[in-house]
C-alpha cells in the first residue's frame, strides 16, 4: 500500500522558517522524482519544488528560488523542504508528490500525499 505522509506544517510569521516532511512508503522510493506542490485557496496546484533520482538535481519555482531548498533521504525514504524567509503569499496546502514513469512510453505513475497546510501571517 503505497502512503505519502506530510508533516512538518503550520503558523508561522512572515519571514519565519519551516521544514515540511514526507515519508513514503509501499513504493521503491529511490527510483521516484520526488516533488512538493502547493494549492492556494482559488488558485491551481503549481510545482514548487522537484528532485530528481540519479544525481538529485533540483528544480524550483521562480517564487521560491533562494528560499527554499528540497532534499531527499534515500536511506529514510524520506522527502524535506526547507522554506526559509517565509512570505504571506507562500501561505497554500503543500502536497508531497512521487513520480515514475512505466516503461516503454507507458505513462506516468503519480502518488500523492494528502497535505499539509501552511500559513504565514502575523
Amino acid at each position: 500500500q503505497v502512503q505519502l505522509v506530510e508533516s512538518g506544517g503550520g503558523l508561522v510569521q512572515p519571514g519565519g522558517s519551516l521544514r515540511l516532511s514526507c515519508a513514503a512508503s509501499g513504493f521503491t522510493f529511490s527510483s521516484y522524482t520526488m516533488s512538493w506542490y502547493r494549492q492556494a485557496p482559488g488558485k491551481e496546484r503549481e510545482l514548487v519544488a522537484r528532485v530528481r533520482t540519479a544525481g538529485g538535481r533540483t528544480d524550483y519555482a521562480d517564487s521560491v528560488k533562494g528560499r527554499f531548498t528540497i532534499s531527499r533521504d534515500n536511506a529514510k525514504d524520506t522527502v524535506y523542504l526547507q522554506m526559509n524567509s517565509l512570505k504571506a503569499e507562500d501561505t497554500a496546502v503543500y502536497y508531497c508528490n512521487a513520480r515514475s514513469y512505466r516503461p516503454f512510453g507507458g505513462g506516468a505513475i503519480d502518488y500523492w500525499g494528502q497535505g499539509t497546510q501552511v500559513t504565514v501571517s502575523s
